[in-house]
Formats: C-alpha cells, sequence, structure tokens
C-alpha cells in the first residue's frame, strides 16, 4: 500500500489486544474480509498491549506479506483504553473504527457503521440489545454501571454501550487533545459531541480464551467513567453530612430531654455507639471517595507519557501528523 503520503487511507481500523493467541487469526481474518468488501483503502492497527504470548508475534507474521496490517507493541501492560489512545494516535484514516480482539463485536457490524457516517454522522457507535454467554452478574452489574454513570455525569453517555464505534477524523483529532491519564474513551467521544447515532447489534460470546475485564478491571473503569464525568459523589457528600448533622442535632435534644426529665438516660448507650459507627462508617466512605479524586489529581500533575511503545511494525514515523479536518464523502 506504501506511506500515507503516497495513498490516502480512507479507513484506520484500531484492535487493541492482550493475550488473544486463540483468536486473533479469526479477528484478522474477518476484518480483513469486512474491510477488504469496502473496495476503498484502510490499515489494521494491532496494539499489543503487553501481551504474554504470541499474539504479537503473529501480527508480525502477518504484516511481513499483508502492508495493511500494523503492529504498535507496547513495552508493558498499560490498559485498555490507554491501547484505544494509542490508536487512535498513529490511526491517519479519515474514519476511525475501534474494535476489541476478541469477535464478541462483530465486525460485519462495520459496514452498517460506514453507511451512517457517510449519510453525515460523525460518531457512530453499537449499542448492545442483548449480551450472549455472560453470566447474569456480569450483565446485571454492567446495566447497573452504565445507568448509574448516566445519572452521575453532566455528560450524556449513552447506556449499553462499550468502545465498538467509528469516529470521524475530525472527532478523533479532538481526542487526540484530551491529556488525561485516567481515560474512559467512550465517556470522552460523548464529551467531545459532534453529531452521534446508535446502531444496535446483538453481542456474541467470546470465541476463545477468558475476558480480560474480570471484576476488578471493571471496578477500575467504572470509578475512571464516574470520577472523570462526574462530581456529584462529593456533592452527595456535603447533602448527606447536612442531613446527618441534622439527625444528631435532633438526637441530641431528645438526649437533654432524657437527662433533664427522665431517669432512664444510661439506657441509650447501644443507641448511640451504633450512631457513631454509623457516622465514622459514613466518615470514612466520604475519605475514600475524596482519595480518588485526589490520587486522580496526583496521576495526572505527574506528567508522565499514557503510554511507552517498545516497537513498531509497519508504522511511519511521520503518522503523527494531523490529517485534515473534513473529508469529501
Amino acid at each position: 500500500m506504501g506511506s500515507e503520503f503516497e495513498t490516502e487511507i480512507r479507513y484506520s481500523v484500531i484492535i487493541p489486544m492482550y493475550n488473544e493467541e486463540e483468536v486473533i487469526g479469526e479477528t484478522y481474518r474477518r476484518i480483513k474480509k469486512v474491510m477488504s468488501e469496502t473496495g476503498e483503502h484502510y490499515e489494521l492497527i494491532f496494539v499489543n498491549d503487553g501481551s504474554k504470548d504470541r499474539s504479537a508475534a503473529i501480527i508480525k507474521d502477518y504484516s511481513l506479506w499483508d502492508n495493511t496490517v500494523k503492529l504498535l507493541d507496547f513495552s508493558r501492560n498499560f490498559g485498555h483504553q490507554i491501547a484505544i489512545t494509542a490508536g487512535m494516535d498513529y490511526a491517519c484514516g479519515d474514519a476511525v473504527v475501534i474494535i476489541d480482539a476478541d469477535l464478541q463485536d462483530p465486525p460485519e457490524l462495520i459496514h452498517t457503521m460506514i453507511a451512517r457516517w457517510k449519510e453525515g454522522y460523525e460518531v457512530v457507535y453499537a449499542q448492545r440489545i442483548k449480551r450472549k454467554g455472560e453470566t447474569w452478574f456480569k450483565k446485571w452489574s454492567a446495566g447497573a454501571f452504565y445507568r448509574l454513570l448516566r445519572a452521575a455525569s453532566d455528560t450524556p453517555i449513552p447506556v449499553d454501550t462499550g468502545d465498538f464505534r467509528l469516529m470521524d477524523r475530525k472527532v478523533v483529532n479532538e481526542l487526540k487533545k484530551l491529556p488525561e491519564n485516567n481515560r474512559f474513551v467512550r465517556g470522552l467521544v460523548s464529551w467531545v459531541g459532534f453529531r452521534q447515532i446508535a446502531v444496535e447489534f446483538e453481542r456474541d460470546e467470546r470465541l476463545a480464551g477468558e475476558t480480560k475485564y474480570p471484576l476488578k478491571r471493571m471496578l477500575k473503569l467504572s470509578l475512571d467513567g464516574i470520577t472523570s464525568f462526574s462530581t456529584k459523589p462529593l456533592k452527595i457528600a456535603g447533602y448527606a453530612g447536612i442531613l446527618l448533622s441534622a439527625v444528631g442535632f435532633v438526637y441530641l435534644l431528645y438526649v437533654i430531654y432524657c437527662a433533664l426529665f427522665t431517669a432512664s438516660t444510661t439506657k441509650g448507650w447501644a443507641s448511640i455507639i451504633s450512631l457513631m459507627l454509623i457516622f465514622d462508617g459514613f466518615i470514612l466512605i466520604m475519605l475514600g471517595v475524596l482519595g480518588e479524586y485526589v490520587g486522580r489529581i496526583y496521576e495526572e500533575i505527574k506528567g508522565r507519557p499514557l503510554y511507552i511503545v517498545r516497537e513498531t511494525f509497519g508504522l511511519e514515523k511521520a503518522r503523527s501528523k494531523e490529517r485534515k479536518d473534513t473529508v469529501n464523502r
């Protein structure tokens, strides 16, 4: 295909991967087939997020004989959201597609996304209407998280959506200006605005391997999403503090009444201890909330790079050059 200066790339497909050796071959085959059917120039950017298996080696082999295949190889695992960010930094297509390597999101849906993009929409995101092969707890917790985030955030973030989406070049250029470390990409895409539309789909089971988002990582992603797009937890702390102080004051009046007009003041010992435990527990919870926000401020002011690239294959140094903001459709 040559360099970006010889052939203008129409579509960039970003595929983050972490220990996807069992499925990466089929992922490449299906995405390659879909993109070839567009009849336009494209690139497949695989971002290896510190895999410990042969995922990177497999993509290196593909890149030797397929010049649409590019590899961005991290020095270690930096996380899924950072891998997506790196892919956007190196992508140079007029439209950029993000899709996971596990094939739960069907590559064939990209055709529909492209059609919506050509209609004038600048962000086309995939919205799940059904999740196959997942436990009830996974479905329930994911649904609860998206609705909690929507209620807490000042930015309207669509529910039941992951990172599977197509974005116009102008959207990607704006996202590249956002430097925060604790990234929640789907929230950032909503924050930058532009014309957005959903396409619905049924999410498939993983073809092979294990989920890369166990409970611990899901909780971190949830905290990143809520703390990045909402200060309501801090406001709730203030409101709850006022309410509990009022309750405490009323209880104080009751204690004074008992001391002055009754002989049963010692009987309140258990209730006093209970109230103390409630208040102390609430204070510790709010300190934890404050700690989350302070910790994120600390991470931001360090100024460390988001990621470190160990090596690349098929990616030229000049790829970070900004592409034009508008394209002819």
